[in-house]
């Protein structure tokens, strides 16, 4: 039986080499991304944690609290399933950092949809259909099934795990909250996108 308490997670562990930047530290909405995201899960979530690697531990301020990578897995695995390991109970809200389009209204349509008899829940495009790992509801189930699906060599892709796991899909109102920024024209792209909505 899955835990009806969801834990918010922010990944913001990654090395975001295609960005030239950190990720989690760009504002799009006056404050560093990873910060951002935090309070949105803060509003969901009955607790929320920032997944960072052990350098990033002191450019954070103490008021976040934070799961520090394990460095057990390869790619955002690592963080999944540290989060996992520090409470292996918990279903797990996550987000990633460069999702800046990600609002409240969206998470709390994934939490109203969410099927916690699922692996997970997870946002996907309509026209792809293809979930969202880092933008989903990972019940404790899926993270364990994970942990097995690593050790059977199956490479270190959550979005593969997911594609071939019992998961809900759910298609967001506005597509636009699944949009990626991994480069710098993306991040123009949002800022752009942004003073719009203004």
């Amino acid at each position: 039986m899955n835990s009806n308490k969801v834990y918010g997670l922010v990944l913001s562990g990654g090395k975001s080499t295609r960005m030239g930047a950190d990720k989690g530290t760009i504002s799009y909405h006056g404050q560093p991304q990873r910060e951002y995201l935090y309070g949105l899960l803060e509003q969901v979530c009955d607790t929320t944690f920032m997944s960072i690697r052990k350098e990033q531990e002191t450019g954070l301020s103490t008021e976040y609290n934070t799961i520090i990578d394990q460095d057990l897995y390869r790619g955002p695995y690592n963080g999944l399933l540290s989060a996992y390991n520090h409470d292996p109970k918990a279903s797990w809200l996550v987000l990633a950092c460069d999702l800046p389009l990600i609002n409240l209204k969206a998470l709390e349509q994934l939490l109203q949809e969410r099927n916690p008899n699922k692996v997970a829940t997870a946002f996907a495009l309509k026209e792809h259909n293809l979930p969202e790992p880092l933008c989903a509801i990972w019940e404790a189930e899926g993270l364990q099934k994970s942990i097995d699906y690593l050790a059977e060599g199956n490479g270190s892709c959550p979005r593969k795990f997911l594609i071939n796991a019992d998961i809900k899909i759910v298609h967001p109102e506005n597509d636009e909250v699944l949009l990626n920024a991994n480069f710098q024209e993306d991040y123009e792209q949002v800022m752009t996108k942004l003073k719009l909505l203004k």
